[in-house]
């Protein structure tokens, strides 16, 4: 009996250790959720080449701003205002494929626009030198 209390009080005492890196966690998702939705607001008002700007050094590397400006002109343009956006999923990374490591926050939005009701918008953060989040990559299906 001593020994079986020893060991629930051992496995107790690491609760607090485990649970750091999953607070950290939860902590920088709701950081990137609210960079993220920041961003989107840019988006939302067709603001492509601010978007752009306040992009990360990743996205900013991959794509240029006017081809960014195109892209996103002819990709959102066509499917009117938001009617609705809600966070579908949110995951935590330190590695993503064709990208150096570092913190990662993958976020996916239920959107409804007004002529596409059923959208996924896809938007990779990454936690730039600075400390900020900021969007490394967006995806729309």
């Amino acid at each position: 009996m001593g020994r079986r209390i020893t060991g629930i009080v051992g496995a107790l005492a690491l609760l607090p250790v485990l649970a750091g890196p999953a607070r950290a966690q939860d902590e920088a998702i709701e950081e990137a959720k609210t960079s993220a939705r920041a961003w989107l607001i840019l988006l939302d008002k067709q603001d492509f080449d601010q978007s752009w700007k306040t992009a990360g050094e990743l996205l900013r590397a991959a794509v240029a701003q006017k081809e960014w400006t195109a892209k996103l002109s002819v990709t959102m343009g066509p499917l009117g205002p938001v009617a609705s956006r809600g966070v579908k999923s949110a995951e935590y990374a330190i590695t993503m494929p064709g990208a150096p490591d570092g913190e990662y926050v993958v976020l996916k939005f239920d959107t409804a626009f007004e002529k596409k009701q059923a959208a996924v918008e896809t938007m990779v953060l990454r936690k730039e030198p600075d400390g900020l989040w900021r969007v490394s990559g967006y995806f729309i299906r």
